[in-house]
């Protein structure tokens, strides 16, 4: 087992970030256009043989080099459990073939100690947050329900109307077209479709509670206002930058209804796409 844990790290840390390189490489280039051409001639890209190589003259060092930022990048969040002069003798020891100092029996037991380990910070790290978020969330709440306009619905989703549409308003069986932007509380950007330059598609029923209520209070054209509760999104599962017990906001405007969902209103649930 020790020996497939070290094959497992040395494909993935070292040899994925290499053969992506190599498909950029093989992927055929696009020709700029006249404007990005110009563009191009008049601003000077980067001098990359000008970094500073000091003595990787040869092929070998530079892609001994190259590996050994890949994988101390790989590494970097685990910096505070690595021995780096250990560290460095286990890698030796591997490269030459030697005797492990760790029996088998050992080193699984230390991958599971180190699983263990990470797994209750990432609980204490999601604990912490999500109090945060549930106290901060709940005064967002509080307020923006006073102000004129925010309407509370029986749920918990509080909704403001920018622009009344005057078209259809969608079924729970509908699929249908939008344009939004999502943030947390403290102004935090997630999601955008208009940053993707895209309206997104998606079945009534295939997103969060919150979204499935509003887009059904909307009319073609309209744009609205969402505060929706954890509850109504992604509760304690927050993904990406969202994280747990969020309140997420939205500007969502309608754009089109474009069809009934096959089969009615049941439909897989589609998670909005965080921005990495």
């Amino acid at each position: 087992m020790s020996k497939k844990w070290a094959v497992a790290i040395a494909l993935g840390l070292i040899l994925s970030p290499l053969a992506f390189a190599a498909d950029e490489a093989q992927a055929p280039k696009k020709e700029p256009a006249p404007k990005e051409e110009k563009a191009a001639k008049d601003k000077k890209a980067p001098k990359e043989a000008s970094a500073p190589a000091g003595d990787l003259k040869t092929f070998s060092q530079r892609l001994s080099y190259a590996m050994g930022v890949e994988i101390a990048g790989s590494l970097k969040e685990l910096k505070k459990d690595i021995d780096l002069d250990t560290f460095l003798r286990g890698f030796k020891d591997g490269l030459a073939g030697n005797k492990s100092l760790l029996t088998e029996e050992q080193t699984e037991a230390t991958k599971k100690e180190f699983i263990a380990k990470m797994q209750a910070e990432r609980t204490e790290k999601n604990k912490v947050a999500g109090e945060k978020n549930l106290k901060e969330g709940a005064a967002y709440l509080a307020e923006n329900a006073k102000k004129k306009g925010v309407v509370t619905t029986k749920s918990g989703l509080q909704y403001e109307v920018l622009k009344e549409g005057a078209g259809a308003a969608p079924k729970a069986s509908d699929t249908v077209k939008v344009q939004y932007r999502g943030t947390l509380v403290d102004g935090t950007e997630f999601d955008s479709s208009y940053k993707r330059n895209e309206p997104a598609t998606f079945p009534v029923t295939g997103v969060i509670p919150g979204w499935t209520e509003a887009l059904q209070l909307m009319k073609v054209g309209g744009k609205y206002r969402l505060a929706i509760p954890a509850e109504l999104a992604y509760k304690e599962n927050g993904p990406g930058p969202i994280g747990p017990n969020a309140v997420l906001l939205f500007e969502v405007e309608l754009v089109g209804i474009e069809q009934e969902t096959p089969g009615g209103g049941a439909s897989p649930k589609i998670e909005l796409t965080p921005i990495k």
